[in-house]
């Protein structure tokens, strides 16, 4: 597997952003969408394996638009992979070819995005009024304007299996030592410690948000500033490999060639007791075992017990493209995703949290256990990493994981994607 590549993203970015000013933004007029119009709307979501509840939902909007104005919807809903996404939508937004409404990560692609022009202006949509106060600033853009709808707000760290926990008579662990004897102690029951699943660079690439996010609550906290001026470097955040090291020396074999989804039924049947990942992987591990019941606990990176904490973030949100032929009806889809009566079983059914004032579910236990880290203080921010680096992240922690790659080169290459980003972002 080649993984010592060009940072392809930061390429992107830079066309991206020289779009500015030019095409992006500029073709924007519109017609009323008249009654008994046909209107074929083109919608971006990575989110593959959701496809189920996402067809259901759009089929919804229809019968509303339909209802409503008498408007006929054509809905092509792409979902490409998490893997591929970043770059295919880039492509498209340098080329002049937005989808009209199109998911990105809110903390890592509104900055840049908002800045090249290719996000509409949502601020004065009725949703807005709807989103919790805590959930709003992470979809507003650095002008003040809210330029997405959000989807998945997160609470993530690491999976367990709370009644393997249990019968071994295990506690979560608070420090790096801590694991390390709940890893010897599942090990020497015959049961391995943790799911390996790398075959899509992005799940090894959640490890540097771990790591990133919570050593710039302690001793480093300056490092992302510090990044964005070319003053520091990843030989900062060695704390990386140490938790890495000890995930894949007591894992799964073959995570090369495990996927996601793979991972998660296997997780889902107790073939591992932890698992680097997130709870928006909820609703597969459930259908896989619906009475596997797992929690969501901290990462400890090292011996202080201040650095293991709950990351907070606001991943998958909708945009409608500034470009966008029909806005019209790009702008009811985004409203009704947090339509009054219909948006709160829809999120329940992707098993995400509540974003909404008019959300009336009862949220899930592993929402429960993040929240009490929360509500201790024991939590941060999503760190600010730019897209590119993420993306490098991942595909240098596959080569190091295959041997390919050294702990100083997996430095070198995060410190010049980071680089990279810089030169097309200042």
């Amino acid at each position: 597997m080649k993984v010592w590549k060009s940072v392809v993203s930061a390429a992107l970015v830079s066309v991206l952003l020289a779009g500015c000013g030019s095409n992006a933004g500029t073709d924007n007029e519109q017609n009323e969408v008249k009654a008994g119009s046909t209107v074929n709307l083109k919608v971006f979501v990575a989110q593959p394996r959701l496809k189920e509840h996402y067809d259901k939902y759009i089929e919804q909007f229809k019968a509303k638009e339909k209802a409503d104005k008498n408007i006929e919807v054509n809905v092509q809903l792409e979902m490409p992979p998490a893997d591929n996404a970043p770059q295919i939508l880039k492509t498209r937004l340098a080329s002049n070819d937005a989808p009209d409404v199109f998911a990105l990560h809110a903390v890592n692609e509104i900055p840049p995005f908002s800045k090249a022009g290719y996000l509409e202006d949502l601020s004065n949509q009725p949703f807005v009024d709807k989103l919790l106060d805590s959930v709003k600033p992470s979809v507003t853009d650095a002008s003040g304007k809210v330029v997405a709808v959000p989807l998945e707000t997160l609470s993530w760290g690491y999976l367990y299996n709370k009644d393997i926990f249990k019968e071994q008579g295990l506690e979560v662990p608070t420090t790096l030592t801590e694991m390390k004897a709940v890893v010897e102690k599942l090990k020497a029951a015959g049961i391995t410690p943790f799911e390996l699943s790398y075959k899509e660079a992005w799940v090894p690439q959640l490890f540097l948000p771990l790591t990133v996010g919570a050593l710039t609550q302690t001793e480093h906290k300056d490092f992302v500033e510090k990044m964005n001026k070319d003053e520091a470097s990843f030989s900062d955040m060695k704390a990386l490999f140490d938790v890495f090291d000890l995930v894949n020396a007591n894992g799964t074999d073959k995570a090369l060639e495990v996927g996601a989804d793979d991972g998660a039924a296997a997780y889902a049947t107790g073939k591992a007791a932890m698992w680097i990942q997130g709870p928006w992987y909820a609703e597969t591990i459930l259908k896989s075992n619906p009475d596997v019941n797992f929690g969501v606990a901290p990462m400890p990176l090292n011996d202080n017990p201040d650095d293991t904490k709950i990351n907070l973030s606001t991943s998958t949100s909708l945009a409608v493209s500034s470009s966008s032929k029909n806005k019209e009806v790009a702008l009811d889809f985004v409203n009704y995703i947090l339509d009054d009566k219909d948006s709160s079983a829809f999120y329940e059914a992707l098993k995400f949290n509540p974003v909404a004032k008019v959300h009336t579910f009862k949220s899930f236990p592993w929402v429960d256990d993040a929240l009490k880290y929360v509500n201790e203080g024991k939590a941060y921010q999503d760190p600010k990493i730019p897209q590119a680096v993420k993306d490098e992240s991942g595909k240098a922690l596959q080569g190091y994981y295959s041997g390919q790659l050294n702990q100083q080169q997996v430095i070198d290459a995060l410190d010049k994607a980071w680089k990279s980003y810089n030169k097309v972002n200042k």
